[in-house]
This record gives structure tokens, C-alpha cells and sequence, in this order.
């Protein structure tokens, strides 16, 4: 399985994901490139998929579908564990729901497609106003092998890592992630997002000293998430 990734907008992500001449485009703003890219390798693309229907990700479904007659997937229907054939393979499709309550995250072998839940180096907003479930999901990504690849529906890489060090200061790892990002290829392992990500951190025990620190509830992992989420 193959996942080929096209930058479009500022900062938005999207993905054509594929094996042997079978495609998948998800969040694919980037329609021409797509279309540009799956006619060189003679792809046939059969799905057109969204992690969650803010318009910013939607945006190419129309056109795509028009040029490709794919079928669409309507990630407000898709169930849980959803299995779609692509090719020899497939991709499982999870429900992912706190940045918006219908909020999907795609595993292809060793990769997950995250939308704006899990970013490279932080997590979305949560405009669902649903931590609980927010905070469900991040725990059921975190589940993930570390040497999963984590890509995002955005490229936040460089703000989200000066984020991270007005936390925590003294993190070393800050740097050596810097240093891997590609504005070009968008990418981390889950491993990495532990060890810099502060909304992946809070059953650290330096991220507990520093909430500790400020006072705030620390007694439980939703409420260390919680503290995080609502004052960072």
C-alpha cells in the first residue's frame, strides 16, 4: 500500500492512497494534481473519502467525483471498523470524533490518515465541545505501534513545535523532530509524537510536574487531558 501526499491551500494535506492500479483520494483539495498524478501511473481511483466534513477537506469531492465517477464515502455514515478494498490490500476506517463529532481516521498497514484530529506535533481544536470523546480517540490512536506514521490533515509542524517548547522548555526531542520535517513529505511516527506532541504527553512525568506545577488536576488521564486541553 502506497500513500502519495499533495500539498494545496496553505497548509492543507491530501492523500491518494493506492495499490496496483486501485486509489483511494482522501481530503483531496488538490483535485488537479491528484487527477495528474493517478493518470501517470494508469490508477484507477475508486473511492473519494473525507476525514470530516469541514469544507476546507471537502472541497475537491465534486470535482473528483465528476472526473473519476468514483463512489463516494460519506464519512457521517461510515461505521466503525469499516473495511475498503483497495487493490490487493485494503484500509480500515475508524470513527475518530472530538474535533468534530464525525471525524474519521484511516489505517493503511503501517500508517494512519488523521485529518484535524492528531496533527504532526498537536491535536486539532475541539469544536465537537466533546473532550471526553475527543480524548477517547486520542487514547485509541495512541494504541497504534509506535512505528506507525502519523499523517495529518494539515502542516503545523513548525508552530506546533514552538508551541511545545513554551511547554516544555527542556524537551530535547523538540529539536531531532524539527530536523526530520519535510515541508515536502509531511510526516512522523507515532513514537515521535510521544515524545513531543504535549496532548499525547500527559501520562509523562514531566508534563505531570509541569500541570502540578500550575495547580491543575492531574488525578486522572482524561483530567491531565483535560488540563492541557482547556489551558493550552
Amino acid at each position: 500500500m502506497k500513500i502519495q501526499q499533495f500539498r494545496y491551500a496553505s497548509d492543507n494535506l491530501a492523500y491518494l492512497v493506492y495499490e496496483g492500479r486501485d486509489a483511494v483520494a482522501i481530503d483531496a483539495g488538490a483535485v488537479d494534481e491528484i487527477l495528474a498524478f493517478a493518470e501517470a501511473r494508469k490508477l484507477a481511483i475508486r473511492s473519494v473519502a473525507n476525514t470530516h466534513t469541514h469544507a476546507d477537506h471537502t472541497v475537491g469531492n465534486r470535482r473528483l467525483l465528476e472526473a473519476t465517477g468514483a463512489e463516494f464515502l460519506d464519512c457521517r455514515r461510515v461505521p466503525h471498523g469499516r473495511h475498503l478494498p483497495v487493490g490487493g490490500g485494503g484500509i480500515t476506517i475508524y470513527r475518530t470524533p472530538g474535533h468534530m463529532p464525525d471525524c474519521v481516521t484511516f489505517q493503511a498497514e503501517g500508517a494512519l490518515i488523521t485529518g484535524d484530529t492528531l496533527f504532526n506535533g498537536t491535536v486539532g481544536n475541539c469544536f465537537s465541545g466533546d473532550l471526553k470523546s475527543f480524548f477517547e480517540s486520542i487514547r485509541f490512536l495512541m494504541g497504534f505501534d509506535p512505528a506507525t506514521l502519523i499523517f495529518a490533515g494539515h502542516d503545523y509542524v513548525r508552530e506546533s513545535m514552538a508551541f511545545a517548547r513554551s511547554i516544555e522548555p527542556d524537551n530535547p526531542a523538540i529539536e531531532g523532530y524539527l530536523a526530520n520535517y519535510d515541508p515536502l513529505h509531511v510526516v512522523s511516527a507515532l513514537g515521535d509524537e510521544f515524545a513531543v506532541n504535549p496532548f499525547l504527553r500527559f501520562n509523562d512525568p514531566a508534563m505531570i510536574r509541569i500541570l502540578e506545577a500550575r495547580g491543575l488536576p492531574t488525578a486522572t488521564e482524561f483530567e491531565r487531558w483535560q488540563s492541557l486541553m482547556e489551558v493550552y
